[in-house]
């Protein structure tokens, strides 16, 4: 029997102790490596081109959105799933578009991560069946109108926020739309003061909303 070879990242202990656990239990899946961050992660990844890899969504250095980007281009043959406590459909979407196979919460894991594992080893997509119908607050943003006496956001901005929303930081933002990272952080300024936004989840939430992070 060919076992599903498996790389597990993560940057609590205990966390990767339990993780271990649960798959060293299991006769068809071997770990054949792990990391504590997300740079350390994709560079053993490189190195053993395994099947699937475990990683936690929010590492050092290199989060599971981005380190699931850059497996998508580097190392094709590797699917991604990964752990989280966040349970907003707006961060399922931006996985999804980042390349990401699998998502299971943390706190199901005992529960999901076997069968996330053996489901995205066969190419499918697996989506924890913990994560409830309706996490997102319909309240926020759909047809939201800007802020009285303030001008609806240009279509420049709304590349911005999207781009946000999508994970890249602004840096990657300037380098794909050819401008100045200066401009771009005015342009995520000028945007966020005009929709009233005080934080990235407010950006990630309006772009869901918007219909920007649907896959395909």
């Amino acid at each position: 029997m060919q076992k599903t070879r498996i790389v597990l990242a993560d940057d609590h202990p205990i966390v990767l102790g339990g993780l271990r656990h649960l798959i060293e239990a299991e006769d068809d899946l071997e770990i054949v490596g792990e990391a504590k961050s997300g740079l350390a992660a994709l560079d053993l990844i490189r190195e053993t081109s395994p099947d699937v890899a475990v990683v936690d969504i929010s590492m050092p250095g290199l989060n599971g959105i981005a380190l699931a980007r850059r497996v998508a281009a580097e190392c094709p043959a590797t699917r991604v799933l990964v752990l989280t406590f966040h349970e907003d459909r707006a961060y399922v979407s931006q996985a999804r578009l980042a390349g990401v196979c699998g998502y299971v919460l943390k706190r199901s894991a005992a529960e999901s991560l076997i069968s996330g594992i053996r489901a995205v080893r066969t190419g499918g997509f697996f989506l924890d069946s913990a994560i409830p119908e309706q996490v997102l607050e319909p309240r926020l943003l759909r047809g939201r109108k800007p802020q009285a006496g303030k001008p609806e956001v240009t279509d420049r901005e709304a590349e911005v926020i999207k781009l946000v929303a999508l994970g890249f930081t602004n840096k990657e933002i300037a380098t794909q739309l050819e401008v100045g990272v200066k401009s771009v952080e005015t342009y995520r300024a000028r945007a966020t003061e005009k929709l009233g936004f005080r934080s990235r989840a407010d950006i990630v939430r309006f772009a869901s909303a918007q219909g920007w992070l649907a896959n395909g």
